[in-house]
């Protein structure tokens, strides 16, 4: 019989696929990511927000594909209002919709996880993404930018959410310290730990 399978296979000119133990077990990495331009507290108004700079640093030291979560409310507005926004979205459990979508989540076994830290968690955008995509056993590596609140409850939000992922070393920088020189060797060399 398997003799038949693999002269049909021939003859139809597919060549049997060989799976080795690598391919099988390490898939891809992706990188997700919500970063907000604009006024930002500490550095100003930016064109790039912190935590995309840290996402760039990630893709280049890892080669890893990105999805950068785009709300499609608009967040161009001050600092000080935007914060009350956030307030208010996470108050009432808001779920804001974003752009576009990650094509074959399946391909990917690692994924770093990052974004600003707002009232103490990822914005409430980044949980429209968490509840569209299922990260259950995957490597997820989550990342922050701050200007004092470190990782806030972001690992431990996504761990309830995520109970049967494995998490990697979590990692926090200021937002206006992801800006320099120093703060882009500590980015890599965290990610070189992971």
């Amino acid at each position: 019989m398997g003799l038949l399978s693999l002269i049909a296979l021939t003859a139809c000119g597919a060549q049997p696929q060989k799976n080795t133990n690598k391919e099988m077990n390490t898939g891809k990495t992706l990188v997700v990511y919500f970063s907000h331009a604009g006024e930002n507290y500490s550095v100003g108004n930016v064109k790039e927000g912190n935590t995309k700079l840290v996402a760039d640093v990630i893709c280049a030291q890892t080669g890893a594909d990105r999805f950068e979560i785009e709300c499609v409310k608009d967040y161009n507005m001050g600092y000080a209002a935007l914060c009350d926004l956030a307030k208010v979205e996470q108050q009432n459990g808001e779920l804001p919709g974003f752009k576009g979508a990650v094509a074959n989540i399946a391909d990917y076994s690692t994924i770093y996880i990052g974004g600003p830290v707002w009232w103490g968690t990822y914005p409430q955008v980044m949980f429209t993404f968490f509840k569209q995509y299922d990260l259950n056993g995957k490597t997820i590596i989550p990342f922050t930018t701050h200007e004092g609140s470190g990782l806030g409850n972001c690992v431990s939000d996504l761990k309830a959410i995520y109970p049967k992922a494995t998490f990697g070393k979590a990692f926090s920088i200021y937002g206006h310290e992801a800006r320099t020189d120093a703060g882009k060797k500590k980015i890599e060399n965290w990610v070189k730990g992971n």
